[in-house]
């Protein structure tokens, strides 16, 4: 069975491959995804439905080339921790971003079952106002 650490990478290796199917397909149906309060699709999202429709989709609509370059990958046992960076810019303002990003994940059974992101919020609004 994976670790929480080969569970996150390979959702960070889809992500380089622009692979959504990918990045979601180690999710589990009771995961719970949290976007840091302040963030434009701020919440918990159980579910690759509701992570989908509630992150992905919203992120899509709002920014052109919506990036996350991953720099490090601490293994911390039954947590992994990313560490990177988010840049984009806004469809509405035209501006972009650059916010450094830290993602929290936890596995269990084989999947991934929870996700917490810590990111500068402050960036991400300078560029959607």
């Amino acid at each position: 069975m994976r670790s929480t650490y080969e569970l996150a990478r390979a959702h960070y290796d889809a992500n380089l491959r622009h692979d959504l199917e990918g990045m979601l397909a180690d999710i589990a149906p009771d995961c719970r995804w949290t976007e840091m309060d302040g963030f434009p699709c701020a919440g918990t999202y159980v579910g690759k439905d509701e992570i989908f429709k509630n992150v992905f989709e919203v992120l899509g609509q709002q920014f052109d080339g919506y990036t996350f370059t991953l720099e490090r990958l601490l293994d911390a046992g039954d947590d992994a921790v990313a560490i990177g960076t988010y840049t984009a810019k806004h469809k509405g303002t035209g501006k972009t971003f650059n916010a450094r990003v830290v993602h929290v994940w936890g596995a269990n059974g084989g999947l991934l079952r929870r996700f917490e992101q810590f990111t500068d919020t402050l960036r991400v609004a300078e560029a959607m106002r």
